[in-house]
């Protein structure tokens, strides 16, 4: 993690020093901005990474003779057959329709959304899945 947070510090430098260079020259204050937002974004990121590694163990990418395989081990649980995404993704279509078609489709969108929030979270709490 010490490594990536470097990295997201490193890359901060070199947006900051872009972001200057390019609002020097262009005098374009909507790309120059962009550019000063993304460097405030990744100095946040870099500061978190950089941050944690000092108060989590070193792990297997810190150590320059570690393996591929000092990493392994099971990443998580993933549900192989979820219908809830769907929903949500549909809502959220809708959701973000209702900025160019009109506020009024916000009503429709909202339950969607929370159907499939409420699926998605309470998935492995009731019917064949209940067990797992």
């Amino acid at each position: 993690m010490k490594v990536q947070g470097w990295m997201f510090l490193w890359l901060s430098l070199f947006i900051l020093v872009v972001a200057g260079v390019y609002g020097v020259w262009s005098k374009e204050p909507v790309g120059t901005t962009a550019l000063f937002l993304a460097f405030g974004l990744s100095l946040m990121i870099g500061f978190y990474l950089a941050f944690t590694a000092r108060r989590v163990d070193a792990m297997a990418q810190d150590n320059k003779e570690a393996d591929v395989a000092d990493e392994a081990g099971e990443v998580g649980f993933f549900s192989p057959h979820s219908w809830q995404p769907l929903s949500l993704a549909v809502g959220g279509a809708l959701a973000f329709l209702s900025i160019a078609i009109g506020w009024w489709l916000l009503f429709f969108s909202f339950p969607i959304l929370l159907i499939g929030l409420w699926g998605w979270v309470f998935e492995y709490y009731s019917g064949e899945n209940q067990n797992q």
